[in-house]
Order: structure tokens, then sequence, then C-alpha cells
């Protein structure tokens, strides 16, 4: 072989070698590029996946809202639908509650104008009775002048002269309103436990309906005085107190083993306790 056709197969082979080489680099970054690619394909299907799976939650999410919209809006429409017919009873109410209340106040009105009539009759039946009542007023005057004129001082049984005497309730009463003594009115029962008046006790012994007689035991300042057989509208006569004050006692009414009257007493004497 010449020496020029060495070179020629040299220059051939050297070609093909450069051209195996780069057909290789060339095969490699494929291969490198195809890994990389599968690679980023793989994170992107996760990717892919997990959107999916998003959006599925999101659906779910979003059939469960539009779920509680259509209850809640049923649910209102109902309510709505009962409110409406709660304001149409309430004011069907209302109207009824109106008439009755109407036919009640033409009743009273009625009522009313009946009662004026009345009053106006009665007013006029007043004004003509008030001449005699004045007419009354004046005879009870008289009349009391003259039961204070029937009033009378008395000696007692202790030879005091008492106060005036009353022989009834409405001569005590008299007596009560001059306000000159303290009157406090009482009836006693033979067997009866002993009746405490102020810081007195009386205990009646004996009454004799027929003689208008009685006996009392009048108990003050822990002694016990005896007042025998004493008589109908008589001034019963004792002192009693530190600084010894005049009582009085009068018997109006003897029945059988019972007696009333009153006990009369100073201004300042000590009030009556209650009956023991």
């Amino acid at each position: 072989m010449s020496e020029e056709g060495y070179v020629v197969e040299r220059s051939i082979s050297g070609a093909l070698l450069a051209v195996v080489t780069v057909a290789l680099l060339s095969g490699l970054g494929a291969l490198v590029w195809c890994y990389g690619l599968q690679n980023h394909l793989g994170v992107a299907e996760q990717k892919l996946a997990a959107a999916d799976q998003k959006n599925a939650e999101l659906v779910q999410k979003l059939e469960a809202t539009n779920a509680r919209l259509r209850a809640t809006s049923e649910t209102l429409g109902q309510s709505v639908g009962i409110t409406q017919k709660q304001m149409e009873a309430r004011a069907q109410a209302l109207l009824a509650a109106q008439k009755a209340a109407t036919a009640k106040l033409e009743q009273q009105q009625e009522a009313t104008s009946k009662q004026i009539g009345a009053v106006s009759n009665d007013v006029a039946s007043v004004k003509t009775d008030v001449g005699g009542v004045k007419t009354d007023v004046a005879t009870t005057k008289s009349d009391l002048e003259a039961t204070k004129t029937q009033l009378n001082r008395v000696v007692g049984d202790a030879g005091v002269m008492s106060g005036l005497i009353a022989t009834n309730h409405s001569e005590l009463e008299i007596l009560k309103h001059k306000g000159d003594r303290n009157y406090y009115e009482f009836t006693l029962q033979k067997g009866q436990k002993p009746t405490l008046l102020s810081t007195i006790k009386l205990d009646l012994k004996k009454a004799d309906q027929k003689h208008s007689r009685y006996t009392m035991n009048v108990s003050a300042d822990d002694r016990n005085i005896e007042k025998k057989d004493k008589g109908l509208d008589e001034p019963v006569q004792f002192y009693t107190g530190k600084d010894p004050v005049l009582y009085e006692l009068v018997v109006n009414v003897i029945e059988k083993n019972k007696v009333s009257g009153y006990l009369s007493t100073p201004k300042g004497a000590a009030r009556p306790a209650t009956a023991q």
C-alpha cells in the first residue's frame, strides 16, 4: 500500500470514530433527557392527582353547601308562611276584641245614662229630704240638751260629791264626749275570774235583780275592799294610787248573777289593761 492510500484509510477511520463518538454522546444525552422528562412527568402526575383530590373535596363541600342552602330556604319559606298565618290570626283577634270593646262601651254608656237619670231623681229626693234632716238635727240637739240636764251629781258611798252620773249607755257617751274624766264600761259575771281594769280588780260576789242590789270586791294597792249591798246607779267610791285619786264605779244594769256599768277615773290615772 502506498503512503497516500494509508493516509486516506486513516482519515476514513478517524472520521468513523468521530461519528461513532458523536452518536454515543447523542444517545447518552437522549437517555439523560428521557430520564429527566420521566421524573418531571411523575411529579406532574402527582400534582394532577392532588388537584383532582382537592377538586373532588371542593365538589363535595359545594354539594353540602347547596343542600344546606336548600334546607334553609325551605325552612325560611315555612317560617314566613307560619308568620303570615299568625299575623292574619292576630289581626282577626284584634278586630274581634275591638268589636267586643265597642259593644261593651255602648252598653256602659247606656247604663251610665240610666244611672245619671236615676241620680237626678235621687238628687231631687235628697233636696226634699234636706229640710227634714235639718228638722231632725234641731230635734236631736234639743234632746241632747234635755239629756244633759238629766245628768246629776250625787254623794257617793265614801261621802264625796261625785261627778256627773250616767244611768245608761247614751248618757255615758255624753260624759265621754265632755272629756272631764276617763270612762270604761264593764260587765261582770258571778263566779268568773276577777276582771282587771287599770290597776284594780273587780270581782262580783252577789247580784240581787229583784231588789236591785249587788256586792263586789275591789282590789286596789294590794288591798281588798268589799263594796257590799250597793244599789243601782249608786256611785261606789275609793281612792287608789301612789298619790291617791278618786275612782268611781257605777252599775247601771243588775241581772241574775251579772252586772254592767262603768269605771270613772281622773284624766291622769293609769290606762285600763286588757281584761283577764
